[in-house]
């Protein structure tokens, strides 16, 4: 009896969000990660890393059921300049070989459409630090001429390298560095519904 009580007590408060969740798939072709960080202390040096694959998971528009599971390809980073590129995926810094991939989970997402934050664990360079973007604009639904229905936004955090152990660098003659320590991401994500419904 106690058993037949508990299971219907799941089913009532937990299945209505269970079975109201969407699946949505990341557009990994317009999708991407931007990047900009401070080079010799006078420009800052701007890129983006491609690949950005995963699904999100979210019932209606309610922000705060957002579930994050994406990851990024760390071997398509991209400066505009091979030969910084190529520093940048060897082991002074990425170590694209031994770490192909970056990774993001979300543990809790608060706010609005408008302006939310995405609280959850950032794997990057093997170590894993707990980091919050901060989203703007999660659209409404768009039905494409092809068919899907999409959606997006935009989320931007501030992360400090040397915590996932990306610590190379350079001393100036008149002082500073050459690498700045703080990384500002940008991510935009365009995403495509899946038919069936989790």
């Amino acid at each position: 009896m106690i058993h037949t009580l508990r299971v219907f007590l799941l089913t009532v408060f937990f299945a209505p969000l269970a079975f109201g969740a969407t699946t949505w798939k990341i557009d990994s072709d317009h999708s991407a990660a931007n990047f900009k960080i401070r080079h010799m202390m006078v420009s800052n040096v701007r890129g983006n890393i491609a690949g950005l694959d995963g699904k999100i998971m979210m019932d209606g528009d309610k922000v705060s059921t957002m579930k994050v599971d994406v990851s990024l390809d760390a071997k398509t980073i991209n400066t505009n300049d091979k030969k910084r590129d190529d520093h940048l995926r060897s082991k002074d810094f990425f170590a694209v070989e031994e770490y192909p991939k970056i990774t993001f989970k979300s543990e809790k997402v608060t706010g609005t459409d408008s302006k939310f934050e995405i609280q959850g664990k950032l794997t990057l360079h093997g170590k894993t630090k707990s980091v919050t973007f901060k989203g703007t604009d999660l659209t409404k639904e768009v039905k494409g001429p092809w068919g899907n229905t999409r959606r997006g936004f935009s989320a931007t955090t501030t992360i400090d390298r040397k915590d996932f152990g990306i610590t190379w660098n350079k001393a100036m003659d008149n002082g500073g560095v050459v690498v700045g320590n703080e990384v500002e991401v940008t991510v935009e994500v365009e995403m495509i519904k899946e038919d069936k419904k989790s």
